[in-house]
């Protein structure tokens, strides 16, 4: 079944004394285009956690937001003790240039980068995996949200596509009963306009008459387009039934069965086909919006 490329999903996870939330937002967009917005210290995460969604989600923009609150259980800041031997090495440093002086704890203090939330620490391997895993375990919750939306909305567009398929195909039947019927009226309107302004000193040639009446059906014929759009109706609705991104294909074959359309518009020469061609463009315009939401 068809997913619609609109979609939210959140989750929560608590891990290391943080509560980290989740939200993941999806809208229309030609390609797969993934964008995170989280805290600096988890960006070593991104691309593994870019993979993940994009597993998920076949097309469309994707925002994802990851933000951390501490929750109590956890100091707000800590000293990052590398950078204070970093800092402690270079005033041992200074001392040979004659500059007298001891650094004290509020010096110290107020030096960029002394003091650091937990996360700002560097984190040896075994660390960062579990951090990994449970930013992964807690995107992967918010996909589940988000593809279960995209999933209903979807369902939504494939009802009302076909049943604007339903109108299509219904005027495709109007329009090929009324094809065959355009060379015979032709036919009897030529012959009604021949009658009426023939004096009697006309002398109509009935081989030039059936000559015009056949460059004329000739000319008007549409069966072909007839068939190609019939083609392009039962495509849509196999498309509509396919797993994975059907997007693309589905509006290529609007834009096939739109040219089609026009092409019995500008053949026909008929009254009621040209309302009928009216009709088909206008549904097709409805379902190009609608497919426009589809994955």
């Amino acid at each position: 079944m068809s997913l619609s490329m609109t979609g939210y999903g959140q989750s929560a996870v608590d891990y290391q004394g943080y509560h980290v939330s989740i939200e993941v937002k999806s809208v229309n967009h030609r390609y797969c285009e993934v964008v995170f917005r989280m805290p600096r210290e988890w960006s070593r995460f991104e691309d593994s956690l870019r993979r993940a969604v994009q597993t998920r989600i076949g097309r469309g923009r994707v925002d994802v937001y990851i933000n951390k609150e501490n929750n109590g259980e956890s100091p707000n800041a800590v000293l990052n003790h590398a950078m204070v031997k970093a800092y402690l090495q270079a005033a041992e440093e200074l001392k040979p240039y004659g500059i007298q002086g001891e650094l004290t704890v509020r010096d110290m203090l107020s030096l960029p980068d002394v003091l650091v939330s937990p996360g700002g620490l560097p984190m040896d391997e075994a660390q960062q995996q579990e951090w990994h895993d449970a930013l992964l375990q807690g995107l992967n919750k918010a996909l589940d949200g988000l593809v279960q939306m995209r999933s209903k909305e979807g369902a939504f567009l494939v009802k009302d596509i076909e049943e604007r398929l339903g109108r299509l195909e219904s005027l495709h039947g109007e329009m090929a009963e009324l094809a065959p019927e355009v060379p015979e009226e032709y036919r009897k309107r030529l012959r009604q306009r021949i009658e009426s302004l023939d004096d009697g000193s006309l002398a109509v040639d009935e081989h030039i008459f059936g000559m015009e009446v056949a460059l004329f059906a000739e000319r008007c014929n549409v069966e072909e387009e007839l068939i190609r759009l019939r083609s392009h109706l039962e495509q849509c609705r196999e498309l509509l039934n396919q797993k994975g991104p059907v997007g693309r294909k589905l509006d290529f074959l609007i834009q096939e069965m739109n040219r089609e359309v026009n092409t019995i518009g500008s053949k026909a020469n008929h009254l009621t086909l040209v309302n009928r061609v009216v009709e088909m463009k206008a549904e097709l315009e409805k379902i190009r919006e609608q497919a426009a939401n589809v994955e």
